[in-house]
């Protein structure tokens, strides 16, 4: 049952106060704090259902007002949240604000947006992460927490809260991530046949059979792949950029030149013939520096496209929930195609840019040369066109 108003004793002077409002049903609490310069007095005030939480706001206000922070009762998580995202994002890639303004705006906002931040508690925090913890993978709720706890510093910073509640609760465990999934090999020669002629077959052999990132595929440059080096070496490219920040790719040992297989030189050449002659017949002058699996006009390929693509392609190929799969997954298939015939994992390893730092330092920091020849002569003779399937 709701607590009683009881009879109080009338504060002081300079006290402060808590008292029954029969018009608003609840009781009030008020902090003496002087008079300003012009002479009006200084009570500001909260209110509650019961003394014992009127006096912990009263205990929670006067923390704030000695350490400087005045928190708004109007200020909701919603804008918290929206500040931060338009200020505290400066300078990141667009694809990772895209992530954050997605996980913000259906998880933290349409779930806390209307709460009042100076109301927000660990205990309620702490539900509603259990409460998400049902639906979203570890990584997903890592980031979901993250953006609330980034949000309320944000606001911390411009004196919009006294505390970050978040910083109280800890992340627990959410849903096991999806498993990748590789291609087998006989899933893998049909995909490798799959809309031939066309960018995104291209785009899957060069993944398929070199075993670099989707983010290092989509901004390779033509003047980084070398299909009849004049220098005698073997045909290869040079893996240097990706779509992160700044072009870096994802550590130093990222950066590497690797040799590729015959059949993808023979893929790759005809894709640029094709691609020269729609660029002439819109008007485009051809350029080096032009992206291999570029748009028409010759920009780069947004994610999505690749992927929604590539599925179509899988749709084509046979290969069951097509749905299912993701582009990222043919650098698993990579790996495990070399794996099966019997490739060591530390080659493959030194092929994908998982090497060890001893041999980050002696290959691939500086790589120009060597170019790293295991992957494509695996490659060569796991596809060898000319070979029998075994019966």
């Amino acid at each position: 049952m709701p607590e009683k108003p009881e009879p109080v004793r009338k504060a002081g002077n300079g006290e402060d106060s808590i008292y029954w409002d029969k018009s608003k049903n609840r009781f009030i609490g008020a902090l003496s704090l002087g008079y300003t310069p012009a002479g009006k007095r200084r009570r500001p005030k909260v209110s509650g259902k019961t003394r014992t939480e009127v006096r912990s706001k009263l205990r929670a206000l006067r923390r704030e007002l000695e350490a400087g922070v005045t928190t708004s009762a109007t200020y909701l998580v919603e804008d918290a949240v929206n500040d931060w995202l338009a200020q505290g994002l400066k300078g990141r890639d667009q694809s990772t604000v895209d992530t954050y303004i997605s996980l913000a705006t259906n998880h933290v906002v349409s779930d806390l947006g209307k709460a009042k931040l100076r109301d927000l508690t660990a205990d309620s925090l702490d539900c509603w992460l259990d409460e998400k913890s049902t639906v979203l993978a570890t990584s997903s709720l890592q980031m979901v927490h993250s953006i609330l706890r980034r949000a309320i510093a944000h606001a911390q910073r411009r004196d919009k809260v006294a505390r970050n509640v978040a910083e109280l609760v800890e992340t627990p465990e959410g849903r096991p991530g999806r498993p990748s999934k590789s291609l087998s090999l006989e899933q893998a020669r049909a995909v490798l046949q799959a809309r031939p002629g066309t960018w995104i077959h291209a785009y899957v052999v060069t993944s398929l059979l070199v075993g670099i990132r989707t983010e290092e595929v989509r901004p390779l440059t033509w003047d980084r792949v070398h299909l009849a080096p004049s220098d005698g070496t073997a045909p290869h490219v040079e893996v240097w950029r990706s779509v992160r920040r700044r072009g870096e790719t994802k550590t130093r040992k990222s950066r590497r030149t690797l040799a590729v297989p015959k059949q993808l030189v023979t893929v790759l050449d005809a894709h640029r013939v094709i691609q020269q002659e729609q660029r002439k017949s819109l008007g485009i002058e051809w350029c080096e520096a032009g992206f291999v699996f570029g748009t028409d006009s010759g920009e780069q390929r947004r994610a999505h496209i690749v992927r929604h693509t590539f599925r179509g392609l899988l749709r084509d190929a046979g290969i069951p929930d097509p749905e299912a799969w993701t582009p990222r997954e043919l650098r698993h298939s990579f790996v495990s195609i070399l794996s099966d015939h019997g490739i060591s994992l530390e080659v493959i390893a030194r092929v994908v840019g998982h090497s060890s730092a001893g041999t980050t330092e002696r290959v691939y920091r500086k790589q120009i040369r060597p170019v790293v020849t295991d992957g494509a002569e695996a490659m060569d003779d796991i596809f060898d066109r000319n070979a029998t399937p075994e019966a």
